[in-house]
């Protein structure tokens, strides 16, 4: 499991001791998640926390997820949706047969399999399919934790999916540290550098980056 940048163990157990209890799903897919090789891949507990205020902030009654890994992201999201109307919809995408699978039983034990479209196959096919089915504007968040240097293309994409008003987080934009590092230069941190300087200007948005988790860039469309 990742944890938020420059936190202590002991910040972040306090964190987790006066932030909402995790529904037990969602607790078994952390703990579950934590013994597999790609465990850094899972958000940590505060940032689905913060995914679910965000999720109420933008009355969210359908979302979009680009990179579902075992699920964690998108059963916090759909939890708080399901709060919000009744029949919230879930556009997870991913390509990993594996990993989803292991999803598919968190969202089944958190009764909100029927809210979360799964698609495996590459995200950008996906998006480019919903939007030819006059899906663009119909969306009031997204989530984009996946490859890196496919950012700029989830963005645009994302873009257009997302209502005037909603909401788009990037997930690891501070990279443990690396974006930061002029000697850093590979692929994926360069990447995440363009995106950024290019949100900062991008009239089409506001955007902010955090330092939640990994560092969290939140885009709110205008």
């Amino acid at each position: 499991m990742s944890r938020s940048l420059g936190l202590s163990p002991e910040v972040v157990a306090y964190l987790g001791s006066v932030n909402p209890t995790e529904h037990p799903a969602l607790r078994k897919c952390r703990e579950e998640t934590s013994s597999l090789p790609m465990a850094r891949m899972q958000i940590s507990p505060e940032q689905g926390a913060f995914m679910q205020q965000i999720a109420r902030l933008a009355g969210a009654r359908r979302a979009f997820e680009i990179g579902v890994f075992t699920g964690y992201s998108s059963l916090a999201t759909a939890l708080a949706m399901r709060e919000i109307c009744a029949k919230p919809y879930i556009l997870a995408c991913d390509v990993s047969e594996e990993w989803t699978s292991k999803a598919r039983t968190y969202w089944r034990e958190a009764g909100v399999d029927g809210i979360i479209d799964l698609q495996l196959r590459p995200a950008t096919e996906t998006m480019t399919q919903r939007l030819k089915a006059g899906e663009a504007g119909t969306y009031d968040l997204g989530f984009i934790d996946a490859d890196k240097t496919s950012y700029d293309a989830y963005y645009e994409g994302g873009l257009k999916l997302l209502r005037p008003g909603g909401v788009m987080l990037f997930d690891n934009v501070l990279w443990s540290g690396r974006v930061a590092d002029a000697n850093e230069k590979e692929p994926d941190t360069a990447a995440l550098r363009a995106l950024a300087l290019k949100v900062k200007d991008d009239g089409r948005v506001h955007a902010a980056m955090t330092s939640i988790g990994d560092g969290v860039l939140i885009c709110i469309k205008k």
